[in-house]
């Protein structure tokens, strides 16, 4: 298949459990897979080396969209990241009693779209606790557009 690098920024650990499933359903379909947390990576050549990228984050705020702390540096800077020509995919959770519901995920996607990248299926927003089938079903759903 090809090399995946999944980047999620979590707080309360939701983000952080949908790229573990999101992980593992892209390896049992034959991709090499790294998860890292945005906390742990800069953006220059975030993309270099890497097949696929998926980008995960978590939306706060009620105003306003507010990215998930740690992801907010990647997000300012993937202009940075070598996008340009990439397979990405999105996802995040938030909750739907909010003005923005998963916001953050439309942002990254409107943001990686203008840089370029190429997005191989629509966006997995989770409402909420983290649905286990859902985030395997989406992941099946990219390692076959991708």
């Amino acid at each position: 298949m090809g090399k995946a690098l999944i980047v999620y920024g979590s707080t309360t650990g939701n983000t952080e459990t949908v790229a573990s499933h999101v992980g593992a359903t892209l390896q049992k379909a034959g991709w090499e897979t790294v998860i890292k947390s945005a906390a742990d990576v800069a953006a220059p050549g975030l993309a270099t080396g890497y097949d696929l990228i998926l980008l995960g984050c978590s939306t706060w705020g009620d105003d306003d969209i507010e990215l998930q702390d740690d992801f907010v540096p990647l997000f300012d800077e993937l202009d940075q990241a070598g996008l340009s020509g990439k397979k990405v995919a999105v996802f995040g959770c938030g909750d739907s009693g909010y003005t923005h519901f998963c916001g953050a995920v439309d942002a990254i996607e409107e943001k990686v779209e203008t840089l370029g990248a190429l997005l191989v299926t629509g966006s997995l927003k989770i409402d909420g606790d983290p649905d286990k089938n859902e985030a395997i079903g989406w992941a099946q759903t990219v390692a076959n557009h991708a």
